[in-house]
Parts: C-alpha cells; sequence; structure tokens
C-alpha cells in the first residue's frame, strides 16, 4: 500500500518463483512495476524470459577492463557478458520513463560505481552506453566505494575515490552527450 514498485534485488536464483507468483498476484490486483535490481553480470538467457515481465531494469555497471573484471571479481568475460545484457535489457523496456510525479514507470536505469585508479574503467563503460546502448540512457554514477572485505589485499582499490576522480566521470558522461541521471 503505497508503494511505487515492487523491486526484486538480485533476483536471479529465484527468478522461476517470480515468474511462478504472478498469474495470482495479477489476479488480485497486482498493477505495480516489477523493478529487476541486479547485479548486471547475468544469464542472457534469464533476462530473456523476462521480456514482457519486467518493467525496469536496474543494473550495476562495473568494468569494461577484461583484466580488472578478472583480478577484483575472478569474472574475465565481465565486459563481453555486461555489453549483451545492456543491449538486451534495453530492447526490452527502452529508456526510462517516469510519469507526471517523477516516479519511474518502465525503462532501463543503469548504475555506474566510481572505483579509485579508474578500475571502473568509466570512459569506456559510459562511451558504450552513449554509442551502443542509448545516449538517453538513465544512468547513475555512484561515488560510494568503500573497500571492503579484502580489498586491501589491492593497492589499485584500497582507498575511496577522490572528489576529482568522481568530478572526471560525470564530465565524462557529459562528453559522451550523456545527460540523466548522475
Amino acid at each position: 500500500m503505497g508503494c511505487h514498485n515492487i523491486n526484486f534485488v538480485t533476483p536471479t536464483h529465484y527468478t522461476p518463483q517470480i515468474i511462478a507468483s504472478l498469474p495470482e498476484a495479477i489476479k488480485l490486483g497486482l498493477r505495480l512495476p516489477l523493478v529487476y535490481n541486479c547485479s548486471g553480470y547475468e544469464s542472457l538467457e534469464v533476462i530473456q524470459l523476462l521480456d514482457g515481465i519486467v518493467d525496469i531494469y536496474m543494473p550495476d555497471v562495473k568494468y569494461m577492463d577484461e583484466k580488472h573484471a578478472r583480478t577484483y571479481s575472478n569474472a574475465p568475460d565481465y565486459p563481453e557478458v555486461i555489453k549483451k545484457i545492456l543491449k538486451e535489457m534495453h530492447r526490452q523496456v527502452g529508456d526510462l520513463k517516469m510519469n507526471s510525479a517523477g516516479i519511474a514507470e518502465r525503462g532501463l536505469l543503469i548504475r555506474h560505481l566510481v572505483m579509485p585508479n579508474d578500475v571502473a574503467s568509466s570512459e569506456a563503460v559510459l562511451k558504450f552506453i552513449a554509442q551502443e546502448v542509448s545516449i538517453h540512457s538513465y544512468v547513475n554514477i555512484m561515488a560510494q566505494y568503500r573497500p571492503e572485505y579484502r580489498a586491501f589485499e589491492h593497492p589499485k582499490i584500497s582507498r575511496r575515490i577522490a572528489p576529482k576522480e568522481y568530478a572526471e566521470a560525470i564530465q565524462i558522461a557529459k562528453r559522451f552527450q550523456l545527460y540523466r541521471g548522475f
């Protein structure tokens, strides 16, 4: 009651249960947008199965550098996977659309976490979004990186980002003519 959406966070492992529950929920009056809030490093098959079900995709985009993806996430295929996932999500729901009250109803909202020493490859991420997804993409450029867990074992990511690093990411987005979010 009073919710703007149903936000499924890191839902991949329970996607079958979500889908199975929807007919009954719709029958009982569910009319809220469904948000798929995920890491972005997803199975293309799962995302394709969600076509027509999810209203808003909210993926994280971490890197576009295979070396950093391997080192920090043990996922050397991350850049290749994220590119396919973002394109498929955008194909399904398009650019983020909001109602007259400014509440998101449908579309793609991309989150990008700026990391120290350009580990997040912000320029490559933002260039890809602008040139291969949509210049109208809503991009939340985030500054809240915190070195946790074993980050201190890696000098490049063992500190918070500097204000200058965040400001540079914003300028890069603007240079690629991205204008929504930040």
